[in-house]
């Protein structure tokens, strides 16, 4: 479990450029020519972790638990499982949030316009990766769990058209819109085409 200590805006964030040139040099602590860890030292917050790869597949979830190189939870388990079987060599986790929290009901209550602007760099940073980035939306209902997590999204998604982004959600939305989560489904799960401007128009 991880339970915030405090909210984000009581820490000296790590800008998320210097975080990654840390994270590009070896490491003591797991190989760091496998994995894609940032910040590379457990924290509050985390902006990316996955593994490295010439086809990502970029999946975007609500916010990170206690996951760390060699360390997947399930839910990164699960994703690591999806994206092989739909042909990706590689997984790079995201979150529309930074702020590490096993349960989404310990998320802070306002949005911290500094953690999410770095992390936006983050996401930015992933999509660079790919000539047509590849994006799974799978954050669920927990979306709604904070009124700006959707206004974060927005951001995304902007970000992600002005890269040329194809977004997918695996199988088809739930009866709420919401794309499903990645915990319980089958590792064979396809990726389907997720329009993420109609979503967002809704």
């Amino acid at each position: 479990m991880h339970i915030p200590q405090g909210t984000t805006q009581a820490l000296a964030l790590q800008p998320f450029d210097t975080a990654l040139e840390a994270a590009l040099l070896p490491s003591p602590d797991y190989d760091a020519a496998r994995w894609l860890y940032v910040p590379n030292t457990y924290s509050e917050y985390r902006y990316i972790l996955g593994t490295r790869g010439a086809r990502p597949l970029i999946c975007v979830g609500i916010n990170p638990s206690t996951a760390a190189p060699d360390t997947l939870d399930p839910t990164l388990q699960s994703v690591q499982r999806i994206a092989h079987s739909n042909g990706y060599d590689s997984f790079l986790m995201f979150n529309v949030y930074a702020q590490r929290a096993t349960r989404p009901d310990d998320m802070e209550q306002a949005c911290n316009a500094a953690l999410h602007s770095e992390n936006r760099r983050a996401f930015r940073y992933l999509l660079s990766l790919s000539e047509r980035p590849a994006v799974w939306a799978a954050w669920g209902n927990i979306i709604e769990k904070r009124a700006y997590l959707m206004d974060c999204m927005r951001d995304f998604a902007a970000d992600g058209a002005a890269a040329g982004a194809q977004w997918f959600t695996a199988g088809l939305p739930l009866r709420s819109g919401h794309p499903h989560h990645p915990l319980y489904l089958r590792r064979d799960t396809r990726l389907l085409p997720f329009d993420i401007e109609a979503y967002l128009a809704r």
